[in-house]
């Protein structure tokens, strides 16, 4: 049994990657600072990245499954509003995002679906690419873990939605930042319903060489 693809849930990643944890994880090794100290030391190390690509591992969990579903594959992000996630494990799939418009092909299903993603995309521009740490408290209460648990070496915070709207589909994001690199180790998106999906990133690097053909839809 399959989960349907969440458009929201694809721009919660993007956001994360090209913006707010580069900016969270700037001062990551400072813990006395407070979320809005760090945030706001961070802008310089966010305003360097403009591209970044990573292999990255995707775990599904939902009440429809009998087990998590395990999918891999490669993302691609060139900022400001481009971004390609290309599966690879168990089935072969893209999610690319470019400007205002997300298009998900998926041979094995005989999909592909076009969505307007202009809202979206502008809550993104304004809260995380372009917003100040007060903007972010505005729309999320954000709890500062510092060191992770069970991880010593990553830097935890969770984000609750306060608009009504958003926590209808997404209830809480929690993000890990390596403290050493300062890249982003993973996230962790609970929705409403009680279904997660976890994304975990290896080999990432900032300000990568890019081929202008990863943006591109070829099947």
């Amino acid at each position: 049994m399959s989960v349907p693809v969440r458009s929201g849930a694809i721009h919660v990643i993007s956001a994360c990657i090209a913006a707010c944890v580069l900016r969270v994880a700037a001062s990551a090794m400072a813990p006395p600072e407070t979320f809005d100290e760090l945030y706001a030391r961070g802008q310089k190390v966010n305003a360097a990245i403009k591209t970044l690509t990573a292999r990255f591992t995707e775990t599904t969990t939902s009440s429809l499954l009998t087990k998590p579903i395990v999918a891999r594959g490669r993302l691609a992000v060139q900022r400001p509003t481009r971004v390609v996630l290309r599966y690879t494990d168990p089935d072969a799939r893209v999610v690319l995002i470019d400007g205002d418009r997300m298009t998900t092909s998926w041979p094995s299903r005989s999909l592909t679906q076009v969505t307007d993603i202009r809202t979206a995309q502008g809550r993104v521009q304004k809260y995380f690419l372009n917003g100040t740490a007060a903007e972010l408290r505005g729309q999320f209460d954000i709890h500062d873990h510092g060191t992770a648990s069970d991880r010593p070496d990553l830097y935890h915070v969770t984000m609750v939605p306060k608009r009504k709207q958003i926590r209808e589909s997404l209830a809480q994001l929690d993000l890990w930042v390596n403290r050493s690199s300062l890249l982003l180790d993973a996230l962790k998106m609970t929705f409403a319903n009680g279904d997660t999906k976890t994304m975990a990133f290896e080999d990432v690097v900032p300000n990568a060489t890019i081929d202008p053909g990863a943006f591109r839809l070829d099947y």
